[in-house]
């Protein structure tokens, strides 16, 4: 004998209850933690932006060298505080010969590694995702 519509949908809503239940838990969860740490990050900018000011405005009254001294606080710390840090510059990579399309239309570029079939080869190839979005290759993307 087999089971009836109704007994399977018992049987169903039975095995997924558990589950459902800790995945509603996670979610609860990570949904608060979410909602705090961003009232921490609030918090942390304005507490940054006071310090920033106060420090400025200290410049000529005390050196940060006297401010550490005082205060256990790391002069580097107070400086960037302060904003004195230049903001770090990325180098950009130098093109290599050959590397300009413009230059050799075309002509294949001989310092380029493709296959057979003028594509480049799979480990060469860069994919651009969402953080946590599953990367697709080729095969995938074409079935």
């Amino acid at each position: 004998m087999t089971a009836t519509e109704e007994e399977i949908t018992q049987r169903v809503k039975e095995n997924d209850v558990p589950r459902t239940d800790r995945r509603t838990k996670v979610a609860t969860q990570v949904g608060e933690l979410a909602q705090r740490r961003s009232e921490v990050a609030e918090q942390l900018a304005s507490v940054e932006q006071e310090l920033c000011d106060v420090l400025a405005e200290s410049r000529s009254i005390i050196s940060l060298d006297e401010l550490a001294r005082f205060t256990d606080v790391p002069a580097e710390d107070l400086g960037r505080w302060r904003g004195d840090e230049k903001p770090h510059r990325t180098k950009r990579k130098k093109p290599t010969a050959g590397s300009s399309r413009s230059r050799n239309l075309g002509q294949p570029n001989p310092m380029r590694n493709t296959s057979a079939n003028g594509a480049p080869p799979a480990s060469a190839e860069s994919a651009v995702s969402e953080p946590g979005t599953p990367v697709q290759n080729d095969a995938e993307a074409h079935s």
